[in-house]
């Protein structure tokens, strides 16, 4: 046992179950010859990017949600302007199927997807498409509920490491200048986990020296911390819930570091809930259930975490709650309403208000702002507007709305990326909203993922096909530099 390992040991409490590694993985040293980038046969480029302001402010995005894990980006200045047909396009590359955002750092940009049996890792540069290197790994994975048999976590990228998981659970450590394996683990196979509504989801989060994961496993661990070196697990925290869509998010909260896991995978009866955990021990400081009642329902929302305060929510008639955390590390709930209930978007605080989609199906989504102080609706809204198209040789009329979007808050406005492929800008304050630029990238279902912003340039991902352009699931980079 090496010196972490005595050390992650010694930090056990009593009254937490302590769980083994049931298979520690084979570990590779870091030996890959680095891969210069060169022409990508799926990719298609189709103009350069402008070029940086001196004082531009810019950011990596190297995980779910960005950098501050709350969809908040620090990128300034960005143009608030494009035409009908959107931003300048840079570059797109056609994709397999799957629910994935890229990740990105430097001149690094890592996507995840799936061909025929195949899961793939491309690595590509950021500003061009072309490729450095691709990994690829077999899957069987087919959804139960029909939906595509892709990935659905994202990538997380952290110094010369990039890590995946695939929709059966598969891990790679990847070193990110060659593509070499380092460590590999089959999480839902070694700890028992069975596959449930829709694939493994969330997305690992990086903290210090672990890889935090909401894994779900039966009777626990229901969140497990590994050494991001080596991928043997460091410790393994909770018993009653399994694993969920929400990713872990970080934070510090009265002056120490903790990380949010809104957990509940399916179950019979339906369980699920909020962990706050302290990461250099696993331990878990409480556990706050929430969850639908129902049978068919997930906990797909990232927890946002404003200072002390934390908020969650769910879909399925269940609503948001906010809760305070106490310096003794405890709870106590503030509020709940049935008025905030998200379903997979993640809601964005700004100037003590919360901004998200709410509602379950398209028809019934609307766009609102809920006060984080009372828990009440400053106003709600659902976005409507006329489409004319042409389809089957007919001009045609669709009334159109993001339905259950996704929000980016950047450079003191709100991006919009809906659900149907269109993006929009807008100004959101709680005296009410104001549309900008509005665009209709593509016509297609099911864009799901958040947009994702790094050095200027935007990346959207289009998961299914654009019916009007005959045009399949692509990765599509547009320039939003001033």
């Amino acid at each position: 046992m090496n010196r972490r390992s005595l050390l992650f040991s010694s930090l056990a409490v009593w009254g937490q179950k302590k769980f083994a590694d049931p298979a520690p993985p084979k570990v590779a040293a870091p030996n890959g010859v680095p891969a210069v980038a060169k022409a990508n046969p799926e990719a298609k480029r189709h103009k350069k990017p402008t070029a940086l302001q001196k004082n531009a402010v810019i950011e990596d995005w190297p995980s779910f949600l960005g950098a501050s894990h709350n969809g908040i980006s620090r990128e300034t200045p960005i143009s608030k302007k494009f035409s009908s047909s959107g931003p300048p396009l840079v570059w797109e590359m056609t994709k397999g199927t799957g629910y994935t955002s890229p990740g990105i750092v430097g001149d690094k940009l890592v996507f995840l997807s799936r061909r025929g049996d195949q899961e793939i890792v491309d690595c590509l540069h950021p500003e061009t498409g072309e490729r450095y290197w691709q990994h690829s790994y077999p899957t069987s994975f087919s959804d139960r509920y029909g939906y595509n048999n892709g990935p659905r976590s994202s990538p997380v990228i952290d110094g010369e490491r990039v890590y995946t998981v695939g929709a059966e659970g598969v891990m790679h450590c990847l070193h990110l200048p060659s593509g070499q394996v380092l460590w590999r683990r089959q999480l839902r196979d070694e700890f028992k986990v069975p596959q449930d509504f829709f694939g493994v989801a969330s997305t690992p989060l990086v903290e210090g020296g672990l890889l935090i994961v909401n894994l779900g496993a039966p009777g626990g661990p229901c969140v497990i911390g590994l050494d991001k070196l080596t991928g043997q697990m460091r410790w393994g925290a909770g018993t009653e819930w399994g694993g969920s869509y929400a990713s872990p998010i970080p934070a510090v909260v009265h002056g120490k570091r903790r990380v949010f896991v809104f957990a509940g995978a399916e179950s019979e009866p339906p369980a699920g809930g909020l962990l706050m955990i302290d990461p250099a021990t696993g331990v878990v400081d409480f556990t706050f259930p929430w969850r639908s009642k129902s049978y068919e329902s997930v906990n797909a929302s990232c927890p946002v975490i404003m200072g002390n305060y934390v908020f969650v929510s769910a879909s399925y008639k269940t609503g948001g709650a906010m809760l305070e955390i106490t310096p003794d590390f405890k709870h106590k709930v503030l509020w709940k309403t049935p008025e905030f209930g998200l379903h997979f978007n993640t809601p964005i605080h700004k100037d003590g208000y919360l901004y998200g989609f709410d509602g379950r199906n398209e028809p019934d989504a609307s766009l609102a702002c809920v006060e984080v102080k009372t828990g009440k609706v400053a106003w709600r809204t659902s976005l409507e507007w006329k489409e004319v198209f042409q389809a089957g040789g007919q001009q045609r009329e669709q009334m159109m709305s993001p339905y259950r979007g996704n929000l980016l808050h950047v450079d003191g406005r709100f991006l919009v990326l809906g659900e149907m492929g269109h993006l929009l800008w807008m100004d959101l304050n709680p005296g009410g909203f104001k549309e900008g630029s509005r665009a209709w990238l593509f016509a297609a279902r099911e864009t799901w993922s958040p947009p994702v912003l790094s050095r200027g340039l935007l990346y959207v991902v289009q998961h299914s096909k654009d019916v009007l352009r005959n045009q399949g699931p692509r990765l599509l980079c547009y320039d939003l530099r001033e």
